[in-house]
């Protein structure tokens, strides 16, 4: 992709970060467009210094040359989007109309000059499914629309059904990623983030706050090992017009997540489980199992995460 530039929108987050860098290191210019609303300007530091990065501080929307921007483009990583369960449940009028909105515009923009995208999903859109893994031809569960918990799972499965109309309509190379639980350093707690919160807590002493009976459980992926992921599903032209799990397919149970952080962190926390209601009101529902299928993305790109669980906490803690 050398001479033109990659264009990441959400550059500035803690998945963009990550993926900007590594484009960097690997000679690509980058441009990152990102409002800063969840993402920090601390987290491209290593990037500033790069003579082939560039930054753009506004919404995607709100980019005053963004047709030009994607027509000089080798490809649009679009990772901009209202991340985290307390932010959703806040502000569920900005979690649709950002997630739809800023993608409706990407893929605008892309159309006009047939510019490649990669879209970033979420596992969320497997809803309630009580499937023992995920895989990416499944029927799909979502709750009713009186629970609110449900409104970023079909937001982002909007923009997946948008960017496939995208691809068949109008010939838009899409390519879509449905994100696993990544985790790793510059995830910040503060939206609900289960690893990252609970090593705030151990650290400081606190209770480690498991939400409902802490049966339920979920498979983390270093976020070095999805940002590979994402690097190869972009040079592979077999994954155009495909939805690809990225994510490890190691499960833990949430309580047993929490005593392992405790233990490594050497925090004299104690583990406390707290029901959802308490957390997010009357009504809200979980997914009781989150496993990805990664058949697809193995065969795609020949690569699957697999960095341990062990690994990931000892990288996040400095143990």
């Amino acid at each position: 992709m050398h001479g033109k530039p990659i264009v990441v929108t959400g550059g500035a987050g803690f998945i963009g970060s990550h993926l900007t860098d590594r484009l960097l290191e690997a000679g690509e210019q980058v441009i990152v467009v990102d409002d800063l609303s969840t993402g920090s300007r601390s987290n491209l530091s290593l990037a500033e210094r790069n003579p082939r990065f560039s930054f753009r501080a506004c919404k995607v929307s709100e980019c005053h040359d963004l047709e030009s921007l994607v027509a000089s483009a080798a490809m649009v990583v679009h990772l901009a989007a209202v991340v985290g369960v307390e932010q959703v449940m806040r502000s569920p009028i900005r979690t649709i109309e950002t997630n739809l909105g800023e993608t409706e515009v990407v893929l605008a923009a892309a159309s006009h000059s047939g510019t490649p995208v990669l879209l970033a999903s979420t596992s969320e859109v497997y809803g309630k499914s009580s499937q023992p893994e995920f895989s990416e031809t499944d029927d799909l569960l979502i709750g009713p629309s009186t629970l609110g918990r449900w409104s970023y799972a079909c937001s982002k499965l909007m923009d997946e059904f948008l960017a496939m109309a995208y691809y068949r309509e109008r010939g838009v190379p899409v390519r879509i990623v449905r994100f696993f639980n990544t985790v790793g350093p510059r995830q910040t707690g503060a939206y609900g983030m289960v690893i990252p919160r609970f090593v705030d807590s151990a650290r400081a002493g606190r209770p480690v706050q498991v939400y409902g009976d802490g049966r339920q459980s979920r498979c983390f992926c270093h976020v070095a090992d999805s940002v590979e992921a994402v690097l190869r599903l972009m040079k592979s032209p077999e994954a155009v017009g495909q939805v690809v799990n990225v994510g490890n397919d190691q499960s833990v149970e949430i309580r047993e997540l929490a005593e392992r952080v405790v233990r490594v962190t050497q925090s004299a926390s104690r583990v406390e489980l707290v029901a959802y209601e308490t957390v997010f009101g009357p009504g809200f529902e979980d997914m009781r199992h989150r496993k990805p299928s990664l058949k697809l993305l193995e065969h795609l790109t020949g690569f699957r995460p697999r960095r341990t669980l062990d690994e990931i906490l000892n990288d996040l803690t400095g143990s």
